[in-house]
């Protein structure tokens, strides 16, 4: 009996250690997925620190708080145009939290896109860091119930009228996707930068929009056999999905991460905008 007990342990031992170094993912919601990864050494390794950036604001741009329906504060970075408009773009942070380099992608988008306003969630409710270790803790600490209620917040303060365009990166890839199932019809686009996709067809299918998906083919973590599966699951939710992959790493697109590829980004966000400025007219 002792010898069984003993390799039971073992086994269990075993399959920790799996888990933990190759990345076992058994949990359903993207949250939860992104929460492993986080506990990852490998996975934070492999998050190099960002460059130093301060980000200079546009005119007009400004941090404000607003309400959220479980009773508390939200923040967010917000960029409204001069002629009123209902076209607004979510804008969804990397496991770093809201710093200077998502401010800038929300001026960035608001200069190009000429007709919306643009809204950066706080989604770690005032945490930014540029430390990988403090990020992964972040990342692992956040309660999606809280995202949703910093998300419906926001949905509240746009109004009622509002057609809401999501985007994000990382992290904020996954919350992006959420974030437009709980717009409803209110949501008219997403895209998703290596974000982990929810994999639940039954939510797929309440979905109001298409999806962009701007993905990395040499991803270690979201890999091409989960976008791959993305693109099974939202067929079988009868959604229209674009997917466009590039030759690079996770997190390429941030022009303060050292692996960050340029001609790849350009084309990224060549397509991002053409995507939004068809949907939100």
């Amino acid at each position: 009996m002792r010898k069984i007990y003993l390799l039971l342990f073992f086994v269990l031992l075993a399959a920790r250690a799996f888990s933990q170094d190759g990345i076992t993912v058994c949990h359903t919601s993207s949250t939860d997925k992104f929460a492993v990864f986080a506990s990852n050494k490998k996975f934070n390794r492999e998050h190099p620190t960002p460059r130093p950036y301060t980000h200079v604001s546009v005119e007009g741009g400004k941090m404000i708080q607003y309400k959220t329906p479980d009773g508390q504060d939200a923040n967010a970075y917000l960029v409204l145009n001069k002629t009123k408009t209902d076209n607004w773009i979510f804008v969804f942070q990397e496991w770093w939290g809201l710093n200077d380099h998502i401010k800038k992608e929300a001026d960035e988008l608001f200069k190009d896109l000429g007709n919306g306003n643009v809204i950066a969630l706080d989604m770690y409710d005032g945490k930014a860091t540029a430390d990988r270790t403090l990020a992964g803790q972040y990342m692992q600490q956040f309660k999606q119930e809280r995202g949703d209620a910093i998300v419906k917040g926001a949905i509240a303060y746009a109004g009622p009228k509002a057609k809401i365009g999501t985007i994000g990166w990382c992290f904020g890839g996954g919350q992006s996707l959420v974030a437009t199932l709980n717009a409803g019809k209110q949501a008219v686009a997403c895209v998703i930068y290596y974000g982990m996709p929810v994999d639940d067809v039954e939510k797929l299918k309440t979905l109001n929009t298409d999806v962009l998906g701007i993905f990395a083919s040499r991803e270690k973590y979201i890999t091409p056999e989960i976008v791959k599966k993305f693109e099974a699951n939202m067929k079988a939710a009868g959604k229209n999905l674009t997917v466009k992959n590039y030759d690079a790493d996770h997190g390429f697109a941030n022009p303060s991460n050292p692996i960050f590829d340029k001609a790849a980004t350009e084309d990224a966000y060549k397509t991002t905008l053409a995507f939004f400025k068809a949907r939100l007219k």
